[in-house]
């Protein structure tokens, strides 16, 4: 597979608007349309918070995982917002994202933030 064939989208804005109308755009259209072939959905800092807290968000990020996009949300910022095991309950990976960030950078992942 090509490197440039895989995508980690970075999620990081407490925005509802950035979350519904760029992110999770995005993050699907790159899926279910081709544009990537291996795509991962990386809440970190403020977004883990508002997922946790708002339903929409949340049925339209199992939507994702349906569709067969990876969510992982990073362990310390969901600790720390007090809202790990509302991920964990969602399906999400909540682990530490630091190693595995620097995995898809050294992988030459295509990266994305928001």
């Amino acid at each position: 597979m090509k490197n440039s064939e895989k995508l980690a989208v970075i999620w990081s804005s407490r925005d509802k608007d950035v979350a519904e109308k760029v992110v999770l755009m995005y993050t699907q259209g790159a899926k279910m349309k081709g544009w990537f072939t291996d795509v991962v959905l990386i809440v970190w800092g403020p977004s883990t918070k508002l997922l946790a807290e708002d339903a929409g968000l949340q049925e339209k990020v199992k939507g994702l995982m349906k569709s067969g996009i990876k969510v992982q949300a990073c362990s310390v910022c969901a600790g720390e917002y007090g809202v790990a095991e509302d991920l964990e309950q969602l399906g999400i990976e909540v682990v530490p994202m630091g190693e595995p960030l620097t995995g898809y950078l050294k992988e030459d992942w295509k990266v994305l933030s928001f």
